[in-house]
């Protein structure tokens, strides 16, 4: 009975086994190493190495250029499916990049936010006290003045006050601070970066971006159905675009027409009058990175071209199409090309593949000699048959499916001159030429944001690396009639400590015994 007394007691004292808790445990490392510096950086270096491809590679999605990606496909038929698989013609909707940058985005706000409160506290925090032994400090030298201890302390705080220190006096000595904006530099960099990732998210998130060509007095109104590309974000809420209209009313351009640079253009400028919702009516001009903006939506002049204009009649002698044909250049000397489409036509539909040059040559070459418009030519083949137009598939306004047509006629005509197209089909009629011009519409709601936080970013950055924080230290000891001074300083920077206060502060404090005129006895 006894040993099993004994027994009890002794398992009674012995320590009770702990046990790992895990889930909360690796919950709290993961937050961790998520939100550190470390990972924010290396996050940061995958985002800029995930863009790469978005730079060398044609996209989708860009309204400058929508036909890049399937002329990439029409070049190289065996690698652009792979590379499709792999999202590189949507790299920056692709779910990889959105993982990155969602990573990249949380990384930041965990790392930053508790960043910025400690630095604010670094901010409103009092000078340190001094260390015991301040001759281990930048800077340390030793003197003795004639004065009271008091005195001295705070001759010293005055003279660090006027240098713009923080002081504070206490226990023998005063202790000095400056530089603390070096902090508020070193917050605002870290409040300006996340801002500008926030910046960049709601601007992919919120905006769109299309295209649409005008040719003189044509007009636009901004719906989706009216662009010839457009490109949503993934919130975008094409039932609030910003209402209103545009019109072309001219463009004029210039080329340099003599010398090693001739056909190079001078200007092209846009005149377009809009309508706002309100009914306010303005005009405004259009010029290349000078865009319009009408609340919020701008309006980027991004090209131009010729749009001949002709009169097509059916065989019954009806108008079936009349006005300005967009032809989109082809090269420098803006030899361009286009189609013409009458569906309507009686009692066969026709259609024309047209070359326009601006300035022909006088033998039969099918490349313009200038990119002004002297000595316009359209060179058309005509079309009978089925265009295909009703087949529920959608065409392209500059292309034409020649699957159920017949080849019936060519010509080259000059202003004025006119096609007839055998067995009685109907005629083209060369009118005259007209300009259009390309733009480009897009709304970032972020952009303004990412400016601002990119201001403020280098504005930080800046005052970070410019301004110096250091600290200065006066401990004042009562030495018989003499009070001994040791002043020292520290560099919280890389950078060493700048002697020019010590060593204006000890001139100020030798200046005490002049000014008592005290004589050691």
């Amino acid at each position: 009975m006894v040993d099993e007394a004994l027994k009890e007691r002794d398992q009674s004292k012995s320590p009770t086994p702990t046990r790992t808790v895990y889930g909360w445990g690796w919950g709290r490392w993961a937050w961790r190493t998520l939100t550190s510096m470390r990972t924010a950086v290396i996050l940061l270096a995958l985002l800029a190495l995930a863009a790469i491809p978005g730079s060398f590679l044609p996209q989708r999605n860009v309204a400058t250029n929508p036909g890049a990606v399937p002329g990439f496909y029409r070049d190289h038929p065996t690698l652009a499916p792979w590379l499709d698989r792999l999202f590189l013609f949507d790299v920056y909707a692709s779910p990889w990049f959105a993982a990155v940058y969602l990573l990249l985005l949380v990384s930041m706000t965990g790392c930053v936010l508790p960043r910025c409160a400690k630095l604010w506290q670094e901010c409103r925090a009092e000078p340190t006290r001094a260390p015991t032994r301040l001759s281990r400090m930048e800077g340390h030298r030793e003197l003795a003045v004639y004065s009271d201890r008091d005195s001295v302390l705070r001759h010293a705080g005055a003279v660090l006050s006027r240098r713009g220190y923080r002081v504070v006096q206490a226990l023998g000595e005063v202790r000095a601070e400056k530089g603390y904006v070096r902090e508020v530099g070193n917050l605002m960099f870290h409040l300006s970066l996340l801002l500008l990732l926030v910046g960049m998210a709601s601007g992919k998130l919120l905006g769109f971006e299309g295209r649409a060509a005008l040719a003189d007095g044509d007009t636009f109104t901004n719906v989706e159905s009216s662009y010839d590309e457009f490109s949503r974000s993934a919130l975008t809420r094409v039932d609030e675009l910003t209402p209103f209209s545009v019109t072309l009313d001219g463009l004029d351009a210039e080329f340099a027409i003599s010398g090693s640079r001739a056909g190079e253009p001078r200007k092209f400028d846009a005149t377009v009058t809009y309508l706002q919702a309100d009914g306010t009516e303005k005009s405004a001009s259009i010029k290349p990175n000078q865009p319009l903006d009408i609340e919020g939506t701008k309006l980027f002049l991004t090209g131009h071209g010729y749009a001949p204009r002709v009169t097509v009649r059916d065989g019954t002698g009806e108008v079936v199409f009349a006005g300005p044909v967009i032809f989109l250049p082809i090269e420098n000397n803006f030899t361009s090309d286009g189609v013409v489409k009458a569906p309507n036509a009686q009692p066969t539909q026709l259609g024309f593949k047209g070359l326009f040059l601006p300035t022909a040559p006088t033998n039969d070459g099918d490349r313009s000699q200038f990119p002004g418009l002297i000595a316009p030519r359209l060179d058309l083949t005509a079309y009978t048959g089925d265009l295909g137009m009703d087949r529920g598939a959608p065409q392209s306004v500059y292309a034409i499916k020649l699957d159920g047509m017949e080849e019936v006629a060519q010509k080259q005509m000059r202003v004025g001159d006119s096609l007839e197209l055998p067995d009685g089909a109907g005629s083209i009629t060369f009118d005259g030429v007209s300009r259009f011009a390309n733009f480009q519409i897009a709304y970032d709601p972020g952009k303004e944001i990412s400016l601002v936080a990119a201001i403020f970013l280098m504005i930080g950055l800046t005052t970070s690396l410019v301004i110096r924080r250091r600290r200065v230290w006066v401990r004042a000891t009562d030495s018989g009639p003499t009070v001994t001074v040791e002043i020292a300083g520290q560099s919280l920077t890389r950078r060493d400590l700048p002697p020019a206060d010590l060593v204006r502060l000890e001139r100020e404090l030798l200046s005490l015994n002049e000014s008592l005129e005290r004589t050691p006895s």
